[in-house]
């Protein structure tokens, strides 16, 4: 049972934060030690509800559905779940494929905004356990047919219910988001860490609002770096296109990962510095607030 505290508050997609406090995760039923609750509205109860979004409580311990479906003329695959008739956002993946990282991800953005989503599995069911296969993955990728693909992904989610779509992805993902923002049809993009190749996308170029996510501490150069990203952001609002930047002063590459548990282990397993809670919680906060405008109104 929820605390009274927060069972009275009369809101929506809100985020709680009572620390010092030991509860039961709505979602694991284990105890932890911060509250953090995101209050809003499940579609499929029909009723408001606060779920647990703490740090401690991962989300890969709460059960996600997602079915794995086909579209496009050449038979795509991908990963979906929520209401047909809701909102989409396209939710791309890093380096390594789809995982249960990304899942995860999709499973977050779902649940808090109320969205469908769908994860196209842009390496046909492989995926890197280390940095040398993702890598290689990654090099053979087509990345052409890749946005050729999230253009049909987009196609198939409005032609069966979604009124409006998005798109968010993270790493090589992140830089997919610029192409499929530019050539895809969507409403709105949403990239974290990852600059495209002029090959696939002239980021300028860009018609519809981005909210760029980027960590200040990212070291990989001409890909995510602050000077490479801030040159992009330079450039479009030169040329007109919507765009806005979030820098988080103490994350690198990879930061969203830290929302779950598994993203944590991956950010050890390649090196990189975990970041303080608060960034990629405000990241996550600002990017549902951002799908919610673009996508809900």
């Amino acid at each position: 049972m929820l605390p009274r505290l927060l069972r009275s508050i009369n809101c929506c997609l809100q985020t709680h934060v009572l620390p010092g406090r030991q509860h039961l995760c709505t979602g694991t039923r284990q105890p932890c030690h911060t509250y953090r609750y995101r209050h809003h509205w499940n579609y499929s109860a029909q009723r408001s509800v606060c779920t647990c979004i703490c740090r401690i409580c991962a989300t890969e311990n709460v059960s996600f559905t997602m079915e794995k479906v086909s579209f496009g003329s050449s038979g795509a695959v991908g990963y979906e779940a929520g209401p047909k008739d809701s909102p989409a956002v396209v939710v791309l993946q890093e380096w390594w494929g789809v995982n249960d990282i990304i899942k995860e991800h999709a499973h977050l953005i779902a649940d808090a905004g109320g969205f469908r989503v769908l994860i196209p599995d842009l390496y046909k069911g492989k995926v890197g356990v280390d940095k040398e296969e993702a890598s290689h993955l990654m090099n053979n990728l087509d990345f052409k047919a890749a946005v050729a693909e999230l253009t049909d992904a987009v196609v198939y989610l409005r032609s069966t219910g979604s009124p409006k779509v998005g798109v968010v992805g993270f790493c090589m993902g992140g830089a997919l988001t610029f192409a499929a923002a530019q050539h895809a049809g969507v409403d709105c993009a949403a990239p974290f860490y990852g600059i495209p190749d002029p090959a696939i996308c002239d980021p300028a170029a860009i018609k519809v609002p981005v909210q760029a996510h980027f960590g200040e501490l990212d070291t990989m150069k001409g890909f995510s770096d602050p000077a490479s990203i801030q040159k992009v952001v330079d450039s479009m609002k030169a040329a007109g296109a919507p765009v806005e930047l979030f820098m988080y002063e103490k994350s690198g590459h990879a930061f969203m990962n830290a929302l779950t548990e598994k993203g944590r282990a991956k950010i050890k397993e390649i090196g990189q510095a975990e970041p303080p809670e608060a960034e990629p919680a405000q990241a996550f906060d600002r990017l549902i607030a951002f799908f919610k405008q673009h996508l809900t109104a």
